[in-house]
């Protein structure tokens, strides 16, 4: 198991010990955890490319990684009353839509690699949750996050359809 895979599942790994320190009101140490867990994220993905280190464990692992870290924070921003639940189920539709799109490339033999504004959208999303955090009674800081949140998804999932949208032809 290469150093970048073992990052990954040590970011799994801190997601449950997030929610249980943001659900009895340790705000600040869960933001540090989740402080943490993005910044992995970023450091496996260079020690991935710095040293070589890409694999197919990686390349699955990492994104469901990142989703799951954020759908978390947002399901407690949700039950908090910070966030509206459809802003979350507009995520996750984004998310099972360019899953789909991904997975209907591969049957041919086409991969769909990430594009810049899913990483802007990943970075914008996880800055905006940790601001959340930050700043809970600031309801403006709520409002802007989440419009952001989602401006971005919209967007980039908007964006991923549209480049590979010759992924449809001649489809059964």
């Amino acid at each position: 198991m290469t150093t970048a895979n073992k990052i990954t599942i040590a970011r799994v790994a801190l997601i449950p010990v997030f929610l249980v320190l943001a659900y009895t009101g340790h705000m600040y140490w869960a933001l540090a955890v989740y402080i943490i867990a993005c910044l992995s994220d970023m450091a496996d993905g260079y020690i991935a490319r710095h040293y070589n280190q890409i694999s197919n464990f990686g390349k699955f692992a990492d994104p469901l990684a990142d989703k799951m870290l954020v759908l978390s924070a947002m399901c407690f921003f949700v039950e908090n009353g910070q966030m509206p639940g459809w802003v979350v189920a507009v995520v996750l539709f984004r998310e099972f839509a360019v899953s789909g799109l991904r997975l209907i490339a591969v049957e041919r033999s086409r991969v769909i690699a990430a594009a810049w504004s899913g990483k802007i959208k990943t970075g914008c999303t996880m800055v905006g949750l940790g601001a959340m955090m930050l700043f809970p009674a600031l309801n403006l800081v709520n409002i802007i996050f989440t419009v952001l949140i989602l401006a971005t998804t919209v967007y980039s999932g908007a964006e991923y359809f549209y480049v590979n949208r010759d992924v449809f032809k001649d489809i059964d």
